[in-house]
C-alpha cells in the first residue's frame, strides 16, 4: 500500500459514534409524499430520535411519513457494495462535495484528501465559524457513519446531561428499552485478548495501565459474532475491511435494520428520501411543511407543501437548530422560546494521536469498530473518557488514536443570517482549549512514563490537536427550556422535538444510546397524553 492510500484511509475512521449488517442492506419500501397530502404525524429526519418516534407512533395506530435529505442506502454501486471502502473513496463517501474533507487529512505535510464525484453521498462535513460538524445523510442518519459505540452514561453523572429528568426511570426502563432496540451487544473478553484485529486497543490498555488510568471495555451495535467470522475469513469482511465512517457493507445494526424495519413493517410509516424541509408553519388542520425534492447532485427538481396534523423534529442538533432558529426569526413560528437556538456543544470532542515504540506495535490488521475506551471522568481534573481508536490502514502503523470526550463548559449559539438566508453557529476554536488541556493531562503522564511523543502531522501542518470538528454534536432546543420536559415546542401544540438538541452539549461518553433512550421516553408520555 502507499503512502498516500494509508492516509486516504486514516481520515476516515477515527472514532465516532457507529453501525452493523449481518447482510447486505435491503431497500426499505418508500412511499414518496405528493404535494398537498395530509398525513397525521410527520417525522423530519431517520436518526436515532426520528427512528424511535416513528416506531412508536406506528404501534400507536398513528400512520407517520419520515421525511429524510438524505439517500435510503440499499442499492450496489458498480462494485456491487452500498458503500464505498476507504482506501478508495468516490461519490459515496461524502455529501455533494468534489473532494473529501477527512478528520485526519494530513501526513508529513502532504494533504492526502482526494477527489470525488459530487453525489449524495453517506457523511457530510459542514462547516461552521470554528468547528465544522460530521452527520450522517440517508435513512438512518447518524448510525450510517458512526462508529457504533453504545456507551450508558455512569449514573451518577447523569444529573450533569438531564437535569430535569428521572434518573430511575431512565436506567430501569428507557436506557434497557434502547440498548435491546438497538441490538446492543458486548465484545467476548477472552477472544479480545487473541483476536489479531484488536492489537491496536490491547496496546491501548496496557499503556493506560502502565500509568494508572481505568479502562472499560465499550459495548456496540455492531455484531461482534459476525466479527469473528470476519477474522476466521469464513464471511465478507466489513470492519476488518477498513469500512465504518462512510458505512459498513455487514455486520452492523444501523437503525434501518432495527427500529426502521420494524416501523415500515407496521404498514403504518412511509419514508420519502431525498427531501430537505425548509419551512414549517401553522395552518388549517395542524401544520404546513414546505420541502424540495433534491436530485444525486442536489438540485431542487421538485418543491411540495404537505398539512400534517403533527410535526416531530428529528434532523439531529444540527439540523434540528438550523430549522427552528430560521422558522423564528423568519416569522413562521415567530412565538418559539428565545432559547431556541442556545447551549449547543460538541461533546467536549478532541482528537489526538501518539507515536509508539517499534516494541508497540499496533497491527496491520484493525478492527474499525472500537470496543475500549480509558475511563477518567471521576478526576476532576482531567475529566475526560478517550476511545482507543483504529487506524486500519492494512499496514502497521506504530500510531495510538483516540476520540476524546471532555467536559466543556462552552456552548454555542445558533442564529439566523438575514443577509444570506441561511444559519450561523459561533462556536470558537478558541473554546476547545479547556477540552485540550484535560485530554493533555491524560496523554502526557501516558508519553511521559512510555518515553512516547505526539504526532504532529494528521490534523494539518504541525497540528497536535483534532480540535476543529466534532462526531457528537448536541444541543440547540434544550429539553424544558425551549420545550417542556417531553419535547413539546413552547408555545405550538403538535409540534415536537425527538433528538439530540435536546441535549445540553455533553453526555459524558457517545451520545447515541442516550438520545435513543430519551426519544423513548418522551414518546411514551406524548402518545399517552396527546393521542389517546
Amino acid at each position: 500500500m502507499t503512502r498516500r492510500a494509508f492516509l486516504a484511509t486514516t481520515g476516515l475512521v477515527v472514532g465516532g459514534a457507529a453501525l452493523t449488517r449481518r447482510t447486505p442492506a435491503q431497500a426499505l419500501p418508500t412511499k414518496q409524499l405528493a404535494d398537498g397530502d395530509k398525513v397525521p404525524a410527520l417525522v423530519i429526519g431517520s436518526g436515532y430520535g426520528g427512528a424511535v418516534a416513528a416506531l412508536r407512533l406506528a404501534q400507536a395506530g398513528i400512520d407517520v411519513a419520515v421525511v429524510e435529505m438524505g439517500m435510503s442506502w440499499s442499492q450496489p454501486g458498480s462494485d456491487g457494495k452500498i458503500f464505498c471502502g476507504m482506501l478508495k473513496p468516490d461519490g459515496r463517501s461524502f455529501w455533494l462535495r468534489n473532494r473529501t474533507d477527512q478528520p485526519i487529512n494530513h501526513f508529513s505535510g502532504g494533504d492526502y484528501n482526494k477527489d470525488i464525484s459530487r453525489y449524495t453521498g453517506v457523511l457530510d462535513s459542514e462547516q461552521f465559524s470554528g468547528i465544522k460538524i460530521y452527520q450522517g445523510r440517508g435513512v438512518g442518519g447518524g448510525s450510517l457513519v458512526n462508529g457504533g459505540m453504545a456507551v450508558t452514561p455512569k449514573r451518577e453523572n447523569f444529573a450533569s446531561i438531564l437535569p430535569s429528568v428521572d434518573a430511575g426511570e431512565m436506567y430501569s426502563t428507557y436506557y434497557p428499552r434502547a440498548n435491546a432496540a438497538l441490538g446492543v451487544n458486548n465484545i467476548d473478553q477472552s477472544w479480545f485478548d487473541s483476536a489479531d484485529c484488536y492489537k491496536y486497543a490491547r496496546v491501548g490498555r496496557k499503556q493506560a495501565e502502565r500509568s494508572g488510568f481505568a479502562w472499560t471495555f465499550v459495548p456496540n451495535v455492531y455484531d461482534f459474532e459476525y466479527m469473528k467470522k470476519e477474522q476466521a475469513n469464513t464471511v465478507t469482511r466489513s470492519a476488518l475491511n477498513s469500512e465504518v465512517i462512510y458505512g459498513n457493507n455487514y455486520g452492523k445494526n444501523s437503525l434501518d435494520k432495527t427500529y426502521l424495519a420494524q416501523a415500515v413493517a407496521t404498514g403504518k410509516v412511509g419514508i420519502t428520501a431525498m427531501h430537505k424541509v425548509t419551512a414549517v408553519s401553522p395552518a388549517e388542520g395542524g401544520y404546513k411543511v414546505e420541502m424540495n425534492q433534491i436530485d444525486t447532485s442536489g438540485n431542487t427538481v421538485a418543491t411540495k407543501a404537505v398539512t400534517a396534523q403533527r410535526v416531530f423534529f428529528a434532523a439531529g442538533s444540527v439540523g434540528t437548530s438550523k430549522l427552528l432558529v430560521a422558522m423564528k426569526a423568519q416569522g413562521k413560528l415567530k412565538d418559539l422560546a428565545d432559547s431556541v437556538g442556545t447551549n449547543w456543544g460538541n461533546n467536549g470532542n478532541v482528537m489526538v494521536a501518539r507515536a509508539n515504540h517499534v516494541w508497540d506495535d499496533t497491527g496491520s490488521l484493525q478492527s474499525c469498530i472500537p470496543c475500549l475506551g480509558i475511563d477518567n471522568w471521576a478526576d476532576a481534573s482531567a475529566p475526560v473518557f478517550a476511545e482507543v481508536s483504529p487506524i486500519p490502514a492494512g499496514l502497521e502503523t506504530f500510531i495510538s488514536l483516540y476520540l476524546a470526550i471532555t467536559k466543556n463548559p462552552n456552548r454555542g449559539k445558533f442564529t439566523f443570517n438575514s443577509g444570506t438566508g441561511g444559519v450561523d453557529l459561533n462556536w470558537q476554536t478558541a473554546w476547545n482549549q479547556t477540552s485540550i488541556d484535560s485530554a493533555k493531562k491524560v496523554f502526557d503522564k501516558i508519553n511521559s512514563k512510555e518515553g512516547t511523543i505526539y504526532r504532529t502531522d494528521l490534523f494539518g501542518l504541525y497540528k497536535t490537536w483534532g480540535d476543529d470538528f466534532a462526531y457528537h454534536p448536541l444541543g440547540g432546543c434544550v429539553l424544558n427550556q425551549s420545550t417542556d420536559n417531553y419535547g413539546r415546542l413552547n408555545g405550538y401544540k403538535g409540534l415536537y422535538v425527538i433528538d439530540g438538541s435536546l441535549i445540553p452539549g455533553s453526555t459524558t461518553v457517545n451520545p447515541f444510546v442516550t438520545i435513543t433512550a430519551l426519544a423513548e421516553r418522551n414518546i411514551e408520555n406524548i402518545v399517552a397524553n396527546d393521542l389517546k
